[in-house]
């Protein structure tokens, strides 16, 4: 079953993590964990803090250093390879915090896998925090007044945080249908594509379709890091124009290793890669103002990417497949990348797309596991689901 563990700074913050411990541990097993820095030890607490800082990799010392700022990023460190290593016996995570708690606690919540409950409540939340949860499911709670005593407005709060939490892992939600998870990548430009596969696919298996704008990107691999899923489908690989060109979805440079590092069985595509996302139109850098621009909506504008742009994606994408061991197929679809890349639409560039593909061609070492498939169609036609689909298949049967 495991324990929920309450973790914060028990030497600022102990009245308010108490509270939230006895109303979590009137439902569960609780663990308290103290986080503080001041080497001030805490009493009453399970874990103390000199436990949670033997964890760094230099050691406690390298936590109590006597400057906070410091100190707060070692204990970071110090605390997620803690949760790691009893990453088995947590049962969820309520964390409380002003901005250095916060940023101290959510990097070992995003560590644990996808589903593991977790909640934090901040003094913060009210802005972006996107740092904090990036591609996570951590649930935040605004504190609303500050992290600093029990009043008529923090008991109301912390108690809602610590029922959410005892509610969570009280009541584990149902695995459902025990069918193979599969996860494939999708924009609104390839959506006829990815919704065909996954028709063909989910009589056998659990699809996972992942909205390809950075964030959802690295949630895809996070699970494919965290052995959730089976195989990947990534028929959408529209981040990689956000890096190279600087627009607003990126995933980082990091896109695809998780595929290199798993072996998962990989079944790529380029879909979307004739387009850079930005926000409204005046948003659009000056230095692009001349290009081929498209109002997807009032908030998105979509720039056709150049061939020397194609270029250089094709170059990194090539240089991450070659990183991959495990079986790799390619799917180039000839007919062009998106529902606006066809023709009499307004991103159908050929020669953009000739730059694309051959240098995908020439770059990638193919081998009996490493291939790329050429299809004489566009993303979005039957016929390129089908062949998606039987690539599929064939890494599976494999």
């Amino acid at each position: 079953m495991g324990s929920a563990y309450v973790v914060g700074t028990f030497d600022t913050k102990g009245a308010e993590l108490r509270y939230v411990a006895g109303l979590v541990g009137a439902g569960h097993p609780v663990v308290t964990v103290d986080l503080s820095t001041g080497g001030t030890a805490a009493e009453d607490v399970d874990v103390p803090a000199a436990e949670v800082a033997r964890h760094h990799p230099d050691g406690a010392d390298a936590v109590f250093t006597g400057d906070r700022g410091s100190a707060v990023g070692a204990m970071a460190v110090a605390f997620e390879r803690f949760l790691a290593a009893r990453s088995g016996e947590v049962a969820g995570v309520v964390g409380l915090g002003g901005s250095g708690g916060t940023a101290l606690i959510t990097p070992a919540m995003r560590a644990l896998p996808i589903g593991v409950p977790k909640v934090m409540v901040s003094t913060v939340v009210s802005g972006d925090v996107s740092s904090y949860v990036d591609a996570t499911d951590i649930a935040m709670f605004p504190s609303v007044t500050d992290v600093a005593g029990l009043n008529r407005i923090s008991r109301r709060v912390l108690g809602n945080a610590a029922h959410a939490l005892l509610g969570a892992v009280s009541h584990p939600v149902p695995e459902g249908a025990d069918k193979p998870a599969v996860a494939l990548s999708m924009f609104g430009v390839t959506t006829p594509c990815v919704t065909a596969v996954a028709e063909r696919l989910v009589a056998g298996y659990d699809p996972l379709v992942f909205h390809a704008t950075g964030t959802g990107g690295r949630a895809m691999e996070k699970l494919v890091d965290d052995g959730l899923v089976r195989a990947v489908l990534d028929i959408t690989t529209t981040e990689v124009c956000d890096l190279v060109a600087g627009g607003v979805m990126s995933a980082g440079e990091q896109r695809l290793d998780a595929i290199a590092r798993t072996r998962v069985p990989y079944v790529g595509s380029c879909g979307a890669l004739d387009m850079v996302n930005f926000g409204a139109l005046e948003t659009v850098p000056e230095r692009y103002r001349d290009r081929n621009l498209y109002v997807h909506n009032p908030q998105v504008t979509l720039m056709r990417t150049s061939p020397e742009e194609c270029r250089r994606i094709a170059e990194f994408l090539a240089g991450k497949l070659n990183a991959c061991d495990g079986p790799v197929r390619l799917l180039i679809p000839e007919g062009g990348v998106s529902l606006l890349d066809a023709p009499g639409q307004p991103f159908h560039d050929p020669e953009a797309d000739a730059v694309l593909f051959e240098t995908l061609q020439a770059r990638v070492h193919q081998t009996a596991d490493r291939r790329i498939v050429r299809v004489p169609h566009n993303i979005n036609d039957p016929e390129f689901a089908d062949a998606l689909v039987a690539a599929f298949h064939e890494l599976e049967d494999g």
